[in-house]
């Protein structure tokens, strides 16, 4: 009874005492197991849920299915610490021939995890996007194992400069914050004509890898793209209610030229992305000036074209109730009105729709801009879901420098695939630019979208000549002043 009273008063301070004396009639408790060596550390946890062997089934497709066709999310890790303190943490690679998270590479992280993960490990905040194969099913857990580490926390390797330029404007600073999450940026390169610098300030504050560095004005341009492998360059006005896209070419294609020039002259072998509208004639514009300076390498030139991808992915998902990881639609052609093209045909995983549907889901896209201009009453323009559209094509760019073999987007880029210079469609990004252009998404077509395909290419035509046409006019301006 005395050893109960004692063991009860243990158990209510929380921690084992010193053992008191007591009568020699009562038998002593049996001594303490041993503490385990300090130079291990043990983690137990259950097996995960066995994956579904039909995850595992490889079909043949004319196509190669994008591994990272996913919008990027910030994401959350798992952490695990050695009895010494230092951070150590392994993320098995289970699921990964199911397409359900990368492949390793060697960025710092060993893997990258995915949201639905949370609910079986710790998590802490992390700093990168989930991508298609990003993700875990919600039956799959990672393993955790202790991983021998020594010196300082494992930190991700981040060794790409990224410049905004436009930072300060509706895209610019949403974009910049998502840019800033990359684990794959060592320095992001904020420019705009006026108030960079609170952006700059803003961002510096969050704990994330990368160095942010402010240039205000044309005096700053050129140290802020010196040793930059990205440009994006979303400067420029944004659409007003009863704007179209061609309506901004005025202003925008002159901002356009004046950056672009720059690029060339300062870091002429980046990557360049541009968001500034109309895409379909400043991608033209861009080419004719690198031309001019003598860099322009087509495999490094791109029109942003993502936010199409990522809207008829969302239209899509929603009305066939489908997950949204699931869903990917390739997107053709341009970027404006009846030159955006879903081939809603060639949906991942394979879904019908009825020609009501097709015309709906296809018509809803093309004016999905128009929609938030309207909605927003003339206060801007669809900046939040092109920011994160953006993001996804740096975070996909960032990854094909890095040597990931398998990433796919589809851009606005210069194309043999149909007889106009430039049109929009799956390609396959490395560390050189475009290391091919996917044609078989244009194979096997309904009539529907093959009808619709002829008729985009006399408008994206005219645009693409306004913006050659809109550089031949200024370089013979100059030449005779």
């Amino acid at each position: 009874m005395v050893r109960q009273s004692i063991h009860r008063i243990h158990a209510v301070h929380g921690r084992r005492r010193q053992k008191p004396v007591v009568s020699e009639a009562l038998t002593p408790p049996p001594p303490p197991p041993p503490s385990p060596s300090p130079a291990t550390t043990t983690i137990k946890s259950e097996p995960p849920t066995p994956l579904p062997a039909a995850l595992f089934t490889t079909q043949k497709k004319k196509r190669p299915t994008p591994t990272h066709a996913s919008p990027p999310l910030p994401f959350l890790r798992p952490r695990v610490h050695d009895q010494s303190g230092n951070r150590a943490v392994t993320i098995s690679s289970v699921g990964a021939q199911a397409g359900m998270i990368s492949k390793p590479r060697n960025h710092g992280f060993t893997s990258y995890s995915g949201l639905k993960a949370a609910s079986s490990v710790s998590f802490e905040s992390g700093s990168s996007f989930l991508g298609r194969n990003a993700s875990l099913r919600a039956s799959v857990a990672p393993r955790i194992v202790p991983k021998a580490k020594s010196g300082s926390q494992i930190s991700p390797e981040a060794s790409y400069k990224v410049a905004v330029l436009g930072a300060a404007g509706g895209i610019g600073q949403p974009l910049g914050l998502l840019i800033k999450m990359s684990p794959l940026v060592s320095e992001l390169h904020l420019y705009d004509i006026a108030n960079v610098k609170g952006v700059a300030a803003d961002l510096s504050h969050c704990n994330t890898p990368s160095q942010v560095l402010d240039f205000t004005g044309p005096s700053e341009l050129a140290n802020c793209l010196k040793g930059v492998d990205v440009v994006v360059i979303p400067a420029g006005v944004p659409r007003k209610p009863g704007m179209t896209r061609d309506d901004l070419f005025n202003i925008n294609a002159s901002i356009v030229k004046s950056l672009v020039e720059a690029v060339a002259d300062n870091c002429p072998e980046a990557f360049i992305h541009i968001i500034s509208n109309p895409v379909n004639s400043t991608v033209p514009i861009a080419a004719e000036v690198l031309k001019q300076k003598g860099v322009y390498n087509p495999k490094k030139l791109f029109g942003v074209t993502t936010l199409d991808v990522v809207r008829a992915n969302t239209f899509v998902a929603q009305k066939k109730n489908l997950k949204l990881i699931d869903v990917d639609v390739p997107v053709v052609g341009g970027h404006a009105g009846i030159t955006i093209l879903p081939l809603l045909s060639k949906t991942m995983p394979s879904v019908t729709f009825t020609d009501e549907e097709t015309e709906q889901l296809t018509k809803r896209i093309q004016n999905a801009g128009t929609e938030v201009v309207e909605a927003k009453a003339g206060a801007g323009s669809a900046t939040l879901s092109m920011a994160y559209a953006a993001a996804r094509f740096v975070e996909s760019s960032l990854r094909a420098l890095a040597g990931d073999p398998d990433v796919y987007e589809c851009t606005f880029v210069q194309s043999e695939l149909t007889e106009l210079p430039f049109f929009a469609s799956r390609v396959k990004l490395g560390k050189n630019g475009v290391e091919s252009i996917i044609s078989a998404d244009l194979e096997g077509v309904t009539e529907y979208e093959a009808k619709a395909l002829e008729a985009l290419k006399s408008e994206l035509k005219a645009s693409i000549e306004k913006g050659i046409e809109f550089v031949h006019k200024q370089q013979t301006a100059a030449a005779s002043v």
